[in-house]
């Protein structure tokens, strides 16, 4: 029998995975999967203690899918990774295919595929949906979990708002493989996903063609750099916001601005950004045939 190790949060999903724990037990051994349940502890690394496992689900957000790679890859392990939705926004799980009902993710998973997804890297942290730095961005750390667990994407409503009193203009040199400038932005998003809180800002991106899709809101006056933000949101195209691909980028600036990697803690700058080709085994549903949308072919 093959082995799994499950990681969960007794709160995500405001209890509703901690209730089918059981429930997920049996459907993982219907398919021949020893799962062994392991309640997430964030200050140990879960993989030090079960050495002969095959497969790893969580079941959580963004920010847990990032803990469990990040500690995977710590300990140079290539593990299958399975995802069972129960954060606040699901975003790479949503990228993946995986149904909401947990017990429902479970059997997708037992009977999935694997594919070869990519990952990003920044300054040797992996993320698999976002890196970012700028206004909004470091919402979701600032948000306390029990509000997150108990109101779900409302609980970043006030974080956000404080988040505009504290905008100001961010100057950047970046680097990327076919291209170096400066410039002065308010928000940097690096999409290694499509999705940010829920909302599809990466139009063009895919998780299989090895490079990331980037926007950047460039700095002009309160209001206009407000309307671009909203027109943008609502599928406009505003000049002050600048799109741009690539596999690599370097990007330095006189302030140590923080950052985020999926909704967690990110890295300090300057800042050594890579996408990691094919990186993740990620078991998706069998019914798409495919994880993530197409890539799109640079023109």
């Amino acid at each position: 029998m093959r082995r799994a190790l499950f990681l969960y949060n007794p709160e995500s999903g405001r209890g509703h995975i901690a209730r089918n724990v059981a429930n997920i037990v049996r459907i993982f051994a219907d398919g021949g999967w020893e799962l062994i349940p392991q309640k997430i502890d964030f200050a140990v690394n879960p993989f030090d203690r079960h050495p002969e496992i095959e497969r790893v689900v969580v079941a959580g957000g963004d920010g847990t899918v990032n803990f469990a790679v990040n500690r995977m890859r710590e300990r140079g392990l290539s593990l299958e990774l399975g995802i069972i939705p129960a954060g606040t926004a699901n975003d790479f799980a949503g990228i993946v295919g995986m149904d909401r009902d947990p017990l429902e993710a479970a059997r997708q998973i037992v009977e999935g595929e694997i594919e070869h997804l990519d990952c990003g890297v920044v300054n040797g942290l992996h993320f698999v949906n976002i890196f970012s730095f700028g206004i909004f961005t470091t919402t979701s750390q600032h948000t306390p979990d029990k509000q997150k667990h108990r109101f779900g994407k409302l609980a970043y409503l006030g974080e956000g708002i404080k988040e505009v009193y504290r905008m100001h203009a961010i100057p950047l040199h970046v680097r990327t493989e076919t291209e170096e400038f400066d410039t002065r932005v308010l928000i940097f998003l690096v999409f290694n996903g499509e999705t940010a809180g829920g909302i599809r800002l990466a139009n063009t991106s895919s998780v299989r063609d090895g490079k990331f899709d980037c926007l950047m809101l460039e700095k002009r006056n309160f209001l206009r750099s407000c309307w671009a933000m909203v027109r943008f949101v609502c599928g406009g195209h505003p000049r002050s916001v600048r799109h741009l691909r690539a596999a690599s980028l370097q990007i330095t600036s006189p302030r140590n601005e923080p950052t985020d990697v999926d909704g967690q803690r990110g890295a300090e700058f300057p800042l050594d950004v890579r996408c990691m080709p094919g990186l993740l085994r990620v078991v998706c549903p069998r019914k798409t045939g495919r994880c993530g949308s197409e890539p799109t072919t640079d023109k």
